[in-house]
């Protein structure tokens, strides 16, 4: 009887530095960290039509510009990447390219209100810009927090003894972090002259 229980102990001990319970709670804390950007660039999308509108009243000498920020947007909602995607490299760079492609069109857009004073007068305006410029930050701290919760888990899968676990029991695979587009570390250039 007393063998048993220490058998049983032995094994508890043993089963635990495999990864049983923290292989998922660190998948899980990743897939979190994820619905939380999506969470962001949903309100970030939220934003944008009624931002748009309030620009289309004072500045209708921009409307390629509102147009372009319009498109992008469209494009950015209609790539979605769930939680069982993250192990898919192209997919998770596809959304992330569309997400960089509203980013800089939201930039361009923020760089016209700098140029038309009389944007900057308008109290509306200056609020929703506020409320863009936030959810920026909060798009890139949540992308922050996302990519700590990929490491951790990627980490925690391939270190001993959790990598016993996660091989045999889970199969896990390593999550895909966000990585910056290509060109991203290149300032953008707004030139008003010709309509680019």
């Amino acid at each position: 009887m007393k063998l048993r229980l220490v058998f049983a102990g032995l094994a508890a001990l043993a089963l635990s530095a495999c990864g049983l319970n923290t292989i998922p709670t660190a998948e899980e804390a990743a897939k979190a960290k994820w619905a939380e950007v999506q969470n962001q660039y949903q309100r970030r999308a939220d934003l944008i039509p009624n931002l748009v509108n309030t620009v289309k009243g004072y500045a209708q000498q921009e409307s390629t510009v509102l147009t372009q920020v319009t498109e992008a947007r469209a494009k950015a909602t209609s790539i979605q990447v769930s939680a069982d995607d993250l192990t898919d490299p192209a997919k998770v760079q596809a959304f992330e390219q569309a997400q960089s492609t509203l980013g800089a069109q939201i930039g361009r857009l923020l760089s016209v209100t700098e140029n038309y004073p009389d944007l900057k007068s308008n109290a509306n305006f200056m609020a929703l810009q506020s409320q863009l410029e936030g959810t920026e930050n909060r798009i890139a701290i949540a992308r922050r927090d996302y990519n700590e919760g990929v490491q951790a888990y990627n980490t925690r899968i391939r270190t001993f003894p959790d990598a016993i676990g996660a091989k045999i029991f889970y199969g896990a695979k390593p999550m895909t972090p966000f990585q910056a587009s290509a060109g991203a570390d290149t300032a953008p250039t707004v030139n008003f002259g010709n309509g680019s």
